[in-house]
């Protein structure tokens, strides 16, 4: 196996939606790490499967809808741990709950959380899964039948956990992100995660007590008939992962089928919101 990597610098303009579609999209090529940035993301690929029609065919450098600028370099020898360990800082949200990588020390908030963030997104880092911890922390979750729905590293179906909620459904259409949130609910000692790769298809039938879904506005909109249609009777429904602009288009489509406002969180121009039956 080569030493010497090709390393990819992408800035991107949206870039939480963006970076999941590049990502995505040079998973498809010989990329095979990604690290996530300020501005964006970075990807690597061994020199020996590099060439430089590599980005061809990578249809969102030519969508309108994103503003995304690259640079490359060699680069010798990747330590992929030493590049996690550059790009992720722990987590504190509001005391309570920590996220950090198994190399950072042990902290003595009331829900510790590792991760090994790996190529998958929903670190912890992003304004959205933020919030959506801070709608955890306020809620007496258990014995809730829980979804954790574009779950990214399965973050808050951890802490769902945590909090005495059981059994619980993560799903993400990635395979990097089933992958990554298997081995993180086993590194955390979940017993009552089930993770499961794919989208909403997977809801027909079931029922929840909690849906969490943290995935973006055109995705949550196509889906909330689904959502919907899955919740208990005074089941609760958080979701983020859109722009405070988006808000009337969420809140038309949750109050039409039944669902009631509770509660907004909102971090720069993030949001995350609150219903119930």
């Amino acid at each position: 196996m080569s030493n010497i990597y090709i390393g990819y610098h992408f800035t991107i303009e949206p870039k939480e939606l963006g970076s999941e579609i590049l990502i995505a999209e040079l998973g498809e090529k010989a990329f095979e790490s990604f690290a996530e940035t300020e501005t964006g993301i970075s990807a690597f690929v061994q020199k020996d499967l590099w060439d430089e029609t590599i980005l061809d065919n990578i249809y969102i450098l030519q969508s309108e809808e994103f503003k995304i600028d690259y640079t490359f370099e060699e680069i010798e020898q990747v330590n992929w741990n030493e590049e996690w360990e550059k790009n992720f800082e722990p987590i504190d949200v509001e005391g309570n709950c920590h996220v950090r990588a198994p190399f950072h020390p042990k902290t003595d908030a009331e829900f510790d959380i590792v991760i090994e963030p790996k190529m998958s997104f929903g670190t912890g880092h992003h304004e959205t899964t933020h919030m959506m911890i801070q709608h955890l922390l306020e809620i007496d979750v258990t014995g809730m039948k829980t979804l954790d729905i574009g779950c990214g590293t399965a973050i808050l179906a951890i802490l769902a956990e945590m909090k005495g909620a059981q059994p619980i459904d993560a799903i993400d259409i990635d395979n990097w992100c089933y992958l990554n949130s298997i081995e993180n609910a086993e590194r955390n000692n979940c017993k009552h995660i089930t993770v499961y790769e794919g989208d909403a298809s997977l809801l027909k039938d079931k029922k929840y007590d909690l849906i969490i879904a943290n995935i973006n506005r055109n995705i949550l909109l196509n889906d909330m008939q689904s959502y919907f249609d899955c919740l208990n009777p005074k089941g609760t429904l958080l979701l983020s992962g859109f722009y405070e602009e988006d808000i009337p288009f969420i809140d038309s489509s949750c109050t039409e089928k039944g669902l009631h406002y509770v509660k907004k969180f909102q971090k720069n121009n993030w949001v995350s919101l609150k219903y119930v039956i």
